[in-house]
């Protein structure tokens, strides 16, 4: 007697085991870790002692709630310039075949390229005497300040660069499985360019898209390179406040360090079940 075949969905999920379980295995372990010493039940140097105070001395303190206001900011407003640019890039690369091969390869040549090169780049290109502030003739006094300015527009582009060529090479992954002929099928029908944009594509990039913008929000959310190297030094986004209060001489400082850690990844974490339910409702739609 045969084997039973396993459903395609089963199987998909066999596939994406062995990438799974190890990821699983050390985010689990550290971010065990990371409770374990926040809250005094592994600490540095003492005994160990239930205590939620480094939690207490965080929220007591202005530090926190500057950098989850810094980093929600810097999170949402990366992710939905790289949503714009990347879905409005795939779905530009599906009209020509020339022109989306070229937007192709700048998307996948922009992925490899490591954040902090990036962040390097941004500055030098957005910094009051950079490259932009040359090429239009402006004095270093009169450019606005991009580059550790108030409202932190180099790390924004920059996350949002980046960000967007991973958003469009997904969109198009996700277009490229039956999106021609069903844009085919709809020509023949009668429907307009709008109307095959409006009722297949989008509704087929969709939910790439929202899968794609929240990974992205999340990467963004624990980043720490990129928003130390371009940004203000006060006040500090979660990533950077962690960093700082990890490496401080003082090694009580850990314990609070650890708890920004785990403030963070909670919030990243709060990002993807909400994208997951996005995902869901999105599925709920197709299938009515």
């Amino acid at each position: 007697m045969p084997a039973p075949v396993p459903a395609p969905r089963s199987r998909a999920l066999l596939l994406l085991l062995p990438a799974v379980v190890p990821t699983a295995a050390v985010l689990g372990a550290a971010l065990t870790v990371a409770v374990l010493q926040s809250t005094g039940l592994l600490p540095v140097v003492g005994e160990p002692e239930p205590s939620l105070a480094a939690y207490r001395e965080l929220a007591g303190g202005r530090a926190l709630l500057d950098g989850l206001r810094v980093s929600l900011g810097i999170a949402a407003a990366s992710t939905a310039l790289a949503l714009a640019v990347g879905l409005g890039t795939a779905l530009l690369a599906r009209t020509t075949r020339l022109g989306g091969r070229l937007l192709r390869a700048a998307a996948a040549a922009t992925v490899p390229v490591p954040h902090l090169v990036g962040a390097a780049a941004v500055g030098l290109l957005l910094a009051d005497s950079g490259l932009a502030a040359r090429t239009l003739s402006v004095t270093p006094g009169q450019f606005p300040p991009l580059v550790a300015g108030p409202w932190w527009a180099a790390v924004v582009a920059e996350y949002a660069w980046k960000e967007s060529a991973f958003v469009a090479l997904v969109v198009l992954a996700a277009l490229a499985a039956g999106e021609r002929e069903l844009d085919e099928t709809a020509a023949t029908l009668g429907a307009g360019p709008w109307q095959r944009l409006r009722r297949v594509a989008l509704p087929l990039a969709a939910p790439a898209a929202i899968g794609a913008g929240g990974v992205g929000f999340a990467y963004v959310l624990g980043s720490y390179d990129v928003a130390w190297l371009l940004g203000r030094s006060s006040p500090e986004p979660l990533p950077v406040l962690a960093h700082r209060l990890f490496t401080d001489v003082d090694l009580a400082r850990r314990e609070q360090a650890l708890a920004v850690a785990v403030v963070t990844t909670v919030l990243a974490l709060a990002g993807l079940v909400l994208t997951a339910a996005l995902l869901a409702r999105t599925a709920r739609r197709a299938a009515a």
